[in-house]
């Protein structure tokens, strides 16, 4: 039987093919028990302490902040920021806490059904009770996972792109939210709820050690997609490739666009942008573009391969906080993509690596494996696990 037709307690006893038939990116699941007697990997006071570290992407959101109502600010904080806060209605959010604590990073492994190049990152919201960012949309999947505590989850319907929302102020809170009958939950500890895009949703924190666990899917939005993938193009495409009217009849009036050189131009874009070969490098490098480009750090000095052989058979390598990986076969020809690279090696090669496990000295058997795993070292890609970063 295929791990995609075995029943998961994580989806409340759906296989993942039945989740992704019926509700992926269609509509919201609850799911009671998904993470049986559940403890948080991190406290509130690790929270914080990782949204006072420069670097790491955190907010504050405060429903009465001394700025006005629903004031947001950007971290890194301080003691005394925490200090000043009252006793209830305001929220910390810290993103990518995947990429600091390996705990949290390893939670990514229970949603292998999915694409791992689908992921955005995870992160981590605490609230004492009140603490909500007000009833609002995301344009991306999310698996809202209550890691301690109790939050309240009312659901509306999707929404509108337009759907209005309250203006002068840093959050897209919806103007008017309207609750689904039936749809009006308190999650506690290894409860999780599903929410696909657009879905309108209100969370509000029932207890004084609210932690929410949110996972998260991103998909490229049209405009994204065309523009990423034309500059893509054009960085390859001579100057000479260009409209051409070859063989066109005189025209009646000269200040016409007629038909003919619409079709011309329309051949001309499809023509270029049709191209499966291109559409898949490019596909790849954009979908493991990492979250944070300054967070892979190259190896400095770089190495060479016999250093890389000979550090590697002391320890084994590991991803990078951050870093992103994928593969494809087109033809006989795989590529692994690597933080917004390609290199072309063989399938196995490609698989070994892009899977998130420790890489040891054996895969050095492998063809070419010698000459990647250096690259990747010196992009910052893969690196050696320091002592105090071990679980």
């Amino acid at each position: 039987m295929s791990h995609r037709d075995t029943p998961l307690t994580l989806l409340g006893d759906l296989t993942p093919a039945e989740f992704m038939a019926e509700y992926w990116q269609q509509k919201p699941l609850l799911i009671r028990g998904a993470f049986p007697d559940f403890l948080t990997p991190l406290d509130a006071d690790e929270l914080a302490g990782l949204a006072c570290e420069e670097g790491v992407e955190a907010r504050l959101v405060e429903e009465n902040g001394p700025a006005g109502p629903w004031q947001v600010s950007h971290g890194p904080f301080d003691d005394a920021t925490f200090e000043r806060l009252p006793e209830e209605n305001w929220s910390l959010l810290v993103q990518a806490v995947d990429h600091y604590v390996p705990a949290v990073a390893n939670l990514l492994d229970e949603f292998d059904f999915l694409p791992r190049w689908r992921v955005d990152d995870i992160m981590i919201s605490y609230a004492p009770p009140g603490g909500s960012v007000g009833p609002h949309v995301d344009q991306y999947d999310v698996f809202l996972l209550q890691a301690s505590g109790q939050r309240r989850w009312q659901l509306g319907n999707k929404v509108a792109d337009n759907a209005p929302i309250i203006p002068g102020i840093d959050l897209r809170i919806l103007q008017k939210f309207d609750l689904e009958p039936g749809s009006d939950w308190v999650l506690e500890p290894g409860d999780m709820l599903y929410l696909p895009p657009a879905w309108a949703h209100h969370g509000v924190s029932q207890s004084d050690d609210c932690m929410t666990i949110s996972v998260g899917f991103r998909a490229p939005s049209a405009d994204e997609a065309v523009t990423s993938y034309a500059d893509y193009l054009g960085e390859q495409l001579p100057p000479s490739t260009r409209y051409s009217d070859a063989g066109m009849a005189p025209v009646e009036d000269a200040s016409e666009i007629d038909d003919d050189a619409l079709e011309r131009m329309r051949r001309l874009i499809l023509d270029t942008l049709d191209k499966p070969a291109q559409i898949s490098q490019w596909f790849g490098r954009v979908m493991t573009q990492p979250k944070y480009v300054d967070q892979l750090i190259p190896h400095d000095p770089p190495l060479n391969e016999a250093q890389l052989v000979a550090e590697l058979q002391k320890e084994p390598l590991h991803h990078a906080p951050g870093s992103r990986f994928a593969w494809r076969t087109d033809g006989n020809v795989t590529t692994l993509f690597a933080d917004g690279d390609g290199f072309v090696c063989t399938q196995e090669l490609a698989q070994r690596v892009a899977t998130p496990r420790p890489l040891h000295e054996d895969i050095l058997e492998l063809p070419e494996a010698t000459a990647l795993l250096t690259q990747l070292v010196n992009a910052g890609s893969l690196y050696w696990q320091l002592e105090d970063e071990e679980e």
